[in-house]
């Protein structure tokens, strides 16, 4: 089991779901645990479950993360890993019954939501920890992506377009970011059982022929990741199956 004792390792969107379970369970690595979300009754009762601490944070506000890595820094030292996990569909304010999507009758405000939780949470958060993990001496960043990041996923195209974002900047920053001393992967599980869609989550699972994973899952494989010397890697997650590692086929004609 990788050991994170002494370790100072900050979650975003740990009150709940993936989050939550990533706190668990590298709180019971021996890891220092500062939890961060935007729901801070939630949030605190976390953070006092795993003995760590909790502070408000609302992932797409720069100047926010700018406030919070100081502070941690401050109190700390330093961070040693950090895992964007924070994030949110358009669903349901999309309109229509789960799973149909009209992007016509999509609220501007539902999209800037998810720009700014999934995209903007994930290029700040790298850019406002980087310094703290490097003067650490190196450290590790794991990013929950999502199945969604690599596939298509028609149920809501707009969750789809800022998940392959998020893959396609740990692809592309991880090397610079290795230089640093400072590894970058992402997590890319299918269902997932949290809050995230809503009630209806569990027809659409069942009409899809997919099983919800328990979130403990996926926090298995953040720490997977985060105690690994691969980066730039994306780690596919399927219920009651062990995290396997994504390759992309090469592009058709680069070898011609």
């Amino acid at each position: 089991m990788p050991d994170f004792d002494g370790r100072t390792c900050l979650v975003t969107g740990g009150a709940s779901g993936i989050g939550s379970a990533t706190c668990e369970a590298l709180a019971a690595r021996g890891a220092h645990v500062v939890v961060t979300d935007v729901d801070e009754a939630a949030g605190r009762g976390v953070a006092d479950a795993v003995g760590g601490e909790f502070t408000h944070l609302d992932v797409s506000d720069r100047d926010a993360w700018i406030r919070v890595v100081s502070g941690v820094v401050a109190t700390h030292g330093g961070l040693d890993l950090v895992h964007l996990n924070a994030g949110v569909t358009t669903y349901p304010a999309a309109g229509g019954d789960f799973p149909a999507f009209d992007i016509a009758a999509m609220p501007a405000d539902a999209y800037r939501r998810a720009m700014g939780a999934n995209v903007d949470g994930v290029v700040f958060g790298v850019s406002a920890t980087v310094e703290a993990l490097e003067n650490r001496g190196g450290g590790a960043i794991v990013v929950t992506a999502s199945v969604a990041g690599l596939i298509t996923w028609e149920v809501d195209p707009v969750y789809t377009l800022t998940k392959h974002a998020v893959v396609g900047l740990v692809r592309a920053l991880a090397p610079s970011l290795a230089e640093r001393g400072i590894t970058l992967n992402a997590i890319c599980p299918a269902a997932v059982a949290t809050k995230i869609f809503g009630p209806e989550a569990e027809d659409f699972v069942r009409e899809a022929r997919l099983r919800l994973m328990p979130p403990s899952q996926v926090a298995d494989a953040v720490v997977l990741a985060a105690a690994g010397s691969e980066t730039g890697q994306c780690w596919v997650c399927y219920d009651g199956r062990e995290p396997k590692l994504y390759l992309p086929a090469p592009l058709p004609g680069l070898d011609d």
